[in-house]
């Protein structure tokens, strides 16, 4: 693969640059937490931001982040296309460096790419997919996930609290945008089972199941709670067991792509759906052919979601 370089100058990439500390929970003013959880997503926010500041001035074709511990190898390449994004943006290249990105080392984390995108598109208040051409039609609607855990992560009390929608994402991309607000929640309350269910609690009740929804998808993709305090949860989403399983399954899609499993998001992927990670996966690659007959729009995804949904009931059943 030819070079992709990078076209952005010094001062530029020095602006754009994530400080890691501004992404500490402390100072952003998130609740405590589970203390054994948070520490190892604070690991998860760091990677994220080690992909995003290594992408702004390297090929993105020969990224690679293999001296990370496997389990976080993902969020760095969701960093990464974050930062791609945003120069592809700046440059008008039309997703070129993305591109780059998911035909190269990123090819195992093709998922955690669009979400990433979907960080580039709300840091810029652009809608996706304006001016990148890039992706699976039905793995697109991804960046509006990645919109989602943007706008809650940096303005959690907006989004989590007074329950704010920003305009672009109002109509049918909302419920995908939810998801994603629902993993930003998962950093937010340290993984804290009682913070999470008081939260989701308060927000209106038709958008509660999409919320709960990225709870099951961050919880097993991060492995961050034991199989016990998985159980509290579980408890405590009473009702919505079906949306956690489906988050579950989509993060299980994703360790398998990636060709390895990190240990403990096998132990939440089998708390969560009751069934193996490869199992949960199939469920999503199955429903995945019923939901693209439906077309290139939202409704697909839609579609998509309540397919897994019926297959973890159907496997729930026996």
């Amino acid at each position: 693969m030819a070079a992709v370089g990078n076209l952005l100058a010094p001062p530029l990439r020095g602006f754009l640059e994530i400080d890691p500390k501004t992404l500490d929970v402390e100072r952003l003013g998130f609740p405590p937490g589970d203390p054994r959880a948070r520490a190892l997503l604070a690991d998860v926010v760091e990677s994220f931001a080690t992909g995003f500041n290594t992408a702004l001035s390297a090929d993105p074709a020969t990224l690679d982040f293999g001296t990370l511990p496997h389990g976080l190898r993902g969020f760095a390449f969701e960093g990464a296309a974050m930062g791609v994004a945003l120069v592809d943006l700046a440059t008008f290249s039309g997703g070129r460096r993305v591109r780059a990105l998911a035909e190269g080392a990123g090819a195992r984390y093709v998922h955690l790419i669009h979400v990433g995108v979907g960080w580039a598109y709300a840091r810029t208040h652009v809608p996706p997919w304006t001016g990148i051409r890039f992706g699976r039609p039905l793995l697109r609607w991804l960046a509006w996930d990645g919109w989602g855990f943007h706008q809650a992560f940096f303005k959690s009390r907006r989004v989590l609290v007074r329950h704010w929608v920003e305009r672009p994402a109002r109509g049918s991309t909302r419920t995908i945008r939810d998801q994603g607000v629902g993993r930003a929640l998962w950093f937010y309350a340290g993984a804290d089972p009682v913070v999470v269910a008081e939260t989701i609690g308060a927000f209106p009740a038709a958008r509660r199941s999409d919320v709960w929804a990225g709870i099951g998808l961050a919880a097993a993709y991060t492995g961050a709670l034991p199989p016990e305090r998985l159980g509290e949860l579980m408890e405590r989403a009473a009702g919505f067991e079906d949306h956690i399983a489906q988050g579950a399954a989509f993060a299980a899609k994703a360790h398998v792509v990636s060709q390895e499993v990190p240990e403990r998001s096998a132990a939440a992927i089998q708390t969560l759906t009751g069934a193996a990670p490869a199992v949960a996966a199939a469920w999503t690659d199955e429903a995945a052919v019923t939901a693209e007959r439906c077309g290139s729009g939202p409704e697909g995804y839609e579609v998509w979601r309540a397919r897994v949904r019926q297959a973890w009931r159907k496997h729930s059943e026996g």
